[in-house]
């Protein structure tokens, strides 16, 4: 078994594309007391725990991809936002890719989630519970414009941009990934309370989602953080820069990723835990 799982691994991190992983053969957390591993880009996780499908205030979207596991950090701070969002009666919030059992590198979507400590909110807050069928195969609403340069303000809800804030304003997180065009937005309609801006970063692709990440739990001693975030609000020369660069460039051929080995406390844990079905 463990040879199988040496020759998969080193086809896998021998390459540059982004083939089915041995991450999503692990079907169960790895048992233990709660560790982010690594970075959030390469990194995985023991003793991660499933957010409830059941729970009041959110909906977990395609849970059949198993991508609703995280660091109990995690869990509470969704709890957190959610017991918020519903006092203000703002709507359900929409769960999306959270990390795999084991967390680790995803085959397709994400080339972080890997360490427990990421979440992708969707920017939309459905008045209703949505439907199994719903849940399975969900719809997201892209809130910027063609060009890239401004959110469609047909389909901007100012609620929207309180659960930004909400999220931003919690002391585990770190970092907050939006399109550009919605961090002009929210720069625009912040008024006078802006501290909370300042962890919300621009980036391209994050039209109709957030991307939230935590930072690294005290305990976590082989979490590796990222470096800390400019000062500002971020609203000023920073933000123009994401906004006057084409989102690709014409006939530009993207580069292979190239996808780096994991920690060696990840590949122990991937050989200890690797299980084929």
């Amino acid at each position: 078994m463990k040879q199988i799982l040496f020759a998969a691994m080193a086809l896998f991190f021998s390459t540059s594309t982004l083939a089915a992983t041995p991450w999503q053969q692990v079907k169960q957390p790895v048992e233990g007391t709660p560790q982010s591993i690594g970075g959030f880009s390469n990194g995985c996780i023991i003793g991660a725990q499933p957010l409830s499908l059941q729970g009041q205030g959110y909906l977990v979207m395609r849970s059949q991809q198993l991508r609703y596991f995280g660091h109990p950090d995690l869990l509470a701070f969704i709890h957190r936002l959610t017991n918020k969002t519903q006092s203000y009666g703002l709507g359900n919030v929409l769960i999306g890719d959270m990390g795999m059992p084991a967390g680790g590198r995803f085959a397709t979507g994400h080339a972080s989630h890997q360490s427990g400590l990421d979440v992708d909110i969707w920017l939309q807050l459905p008045r209703e519970r949505w439907s199994a069928t719903q849940l399975k195969n969900p719809k997201a609403i892209d809130l910027v414009a063609g060009n890239g340069k401004q959110v469609v303000e047909s389909l901007w809800q100012p609620q929207v941009g309180e659960l930004i804030k909400l999220a931003a304003s919690d002391n585990d997180v770190t970092r907050i990934f939006v399109h550009p065009a919605i961090k002009q937005k929210l720069c625009q309609t912040a008024g006078s309370d802006r501290t909370w801006l300042r962890k919300v970063r621009p980036w391209f692709g994050h039209r109709a989602h957030m991307h939230v990440r935590l930072r690294c739990p005290a305990d976590s001693l082989e979490c590796e953080e990222q470096a800390a975030i400019p000062a500002g609000d971020g609203c000023g020369a920073e933000l123009a820069s994401w906004l006057e660069a084409p989102a690709k460039l014409p006939n530009a051929k993207p580069k292979p990723p190239q996808i780096p080995e994991p920690p060696a406390s990840c590949k122990a844990l991937l050989v200890n835990n690797f299980k084929v079905e």
